[in-house]
């Protein structure tokens, strides 16, 4: 059972593990031994996520969702499966945690009258320095 928070349980039997030969360090270990692991999570038909967490993940991380609804995670950090299982269904806890709480609504703020002032009194000093700038006028 992976436990994400209070409220969001996720059942082991959801997820599916494939096990492929991984790149990196481990030396003829790597040409033998299956140890990259592919986590496959049906999104799209799981009872586990209130609908309101699954909407926010499914817009956040479309790009790891398949055509078919399921949702793909890989690790090969480490030279074993066990291993290798942990840190997917760390991954997975990360990114389910990121969206669990709902984001907060921003709410607008007025610019204080000393931050308007402040601009204003910018703005007229630059125009000063400019005016100051140029020729005299002939017409006085």
């Amino acid at each position: 059972m992976l436990t994400v928070n209070d409220k969001i349980t996720i059942p082991f039997t959801e997820f599916d593990f494939t096990f492929s030969r991984s790149s990196g360090p481990g030396g003829q270990n790597v040409n033998k031994v299956n140890t990259k692991v592919t986590l496959r999570w049906n999104l799209a038909d799981s009872p586990s996520l209130p609908a309101e967490v699954k909407a926010r993940f499914t817009e956040r991380f479309h790009r790891r969702i398949t055509k078919t609804g399921d949702f793909l995670i890989h690790s090969q950090r480490f030279r074993d499966q066990g291993r290798n299982v942990a840190d997917c269904l760390e991954k997975l806890r990360a990114l389910l945690q990121e969206v669990a709480q709902a984001p907060k609504k921003r709410k607008p703020t007025r610019r204080t009258r000393g931050s308007v002032e402040r601009r204003l009194k910018g703005k007229r000093k630059s125009s000063q320095k400019k005016n100051l700038r140029r020729k005299p006028s002939t017409d006085d």
